[in-house]
């Protein structure tokens, strides 16, 4: 069994464990674009009406993901927990380090999990029904090329397997998208608002795949889904070109400034994207700990032992973070291990 990890974002326990208010954490656990699309008042009848199919969301994603077979849910993490439920046992090859909700899916409705890396899916792919790529994945930061995947989904739909594309970090760089390409039996994309938009708590996601997939995930679902106002906020953030265009530059300039500033104060990244560095390092719990003490929350990983950093929302907060790792017990740690 794949031993799972936990999510990042879990400020109230660290808050409770090191006896630091919440409101003074600095909080670099999510991957969440810190400075997201602003809501605007929301107005009154989001909260007095029941969801409506034939609003502005579906026809405000079609034109975003570039495609108009999608169906929207709340987050993609629903299509997530369903999709295993729609085939008979399977081999499923899962990447790890990645987000481990897509093998704990699988696993929990009885398929047979094989665990990859990134240099033996080309090898494993004949024993395969079903992959998961994350793209980039989560934390490595690894990116796969379109061509490499859609050759992929080409030996897998023969035999009718599945290529699942988690593409949930890739709004900073939509040209390694799959959306917007026509659809292909057995090739499923999902998109989440949570990370770029920085809309995580509207749980609101997309899932792009053939009619005949999407009604089925529909037909389990049932009707609403999505929240009134979750469907308002997330149609108007769709929409706003002149956002999405701003924050890709300066996503893009963030990322380039946490990579500079971790190396000047010795930590070498091994992945990123744009909206967090990977880092690994034989000692990165006891790091943890110490960035922690100073009420900055990073996200930890045991398997390989590993942080990963989000990016900081303001100047404060980065000025606050190279203190952090300027501090003697910090450098001095990481001056011993290398």
């Amino acid at each position: 069994m794949l031993t799972l990890l936990e999510h990042g974002g879990r400020l109230r326990e660290a808050a409770h464990q090191y006896g630091i208010p919440l409101t003074d954490w600095l909080d670099l656990s999510t991957g969440i674009n810190p400075n997201g699309w602003q809501v605007p008042a929301i107005p009154a009848h989001c909260w007095q009406r029941l969801p409506e199919d034939n609003d502005e969301l579906l026809p405000n994603a079609r034109l975003y993901y570039q495609n108009s077979s999608l169906l929207a849910v709340a987050g993609s993490q629903a299509a997530i927990q369903l999709l295993p439920t729609l085939r008979a046992p399977a081999q499923v090859g899962v990447l790890h380090p990645a987000y481990a909700e897509h093998a704990t899916g699988w696993e929990n409705a009885g398929h047979q999990l094989r665990i990859l890396d990134i240099d033996n899916i080309e090898s494993e792919l004949d024993t395969l029904d079903v992959l998961i790529i994350i793209n980039p994945n989560n934390p490595t930061g690894k990116l796969w090329e379109p061509a490499r995947l859609l050759d992929w989904h080409h030996k897998l739909s023969q035999r009718g397997g599945w290529l699942i594309v988690d593409e949930a970090f890739i709004d900073n760089m939509p040209e390694y998208s799959l959306s917007a390409l026509p659809v292909k039996k057995g090739l499923i994309i999902l998109r989440s608002v949570g990370k770029f938009f920085g809309l995580a708590g509207v749980r609101c996601g997309f899932m792009i795949a053939e009619q005949t997939l999407l009604t089925r995930i529909a037909e389990k679902l049932g009707p609403w889904t999505i929240s009134h106002s979750a469907r308002y906020v997330t149609a108007l953030a769709l929409a706003d070109r002149a956002w999405q265009q701003a924050a890709i530059l300066t996503l893009s300039q963030q990322r380039q400034r946490l990579v500079t500033l971790l190396n000047q104060n010795g930590w070498v990244t091994q992945g990123s994207s744009a909206l967090f560095q990977w880092v690994v390092h034989p000692q990165a719990e006891k790091l943890h700990t110490l960035l922690a003490r100073q009420g900055i929350f990073t996200r930890l990983f045991n398997m390989p032992v590993s942080l990963r950093f989000g990016l900081p929302g303001n100047e404060l907060d980065w000025q606050r973070l190279d203190q952090a790792l300027r501090s003697a017990e910090i450098s001095g740690l990481l001056a011993k291990y290398g």
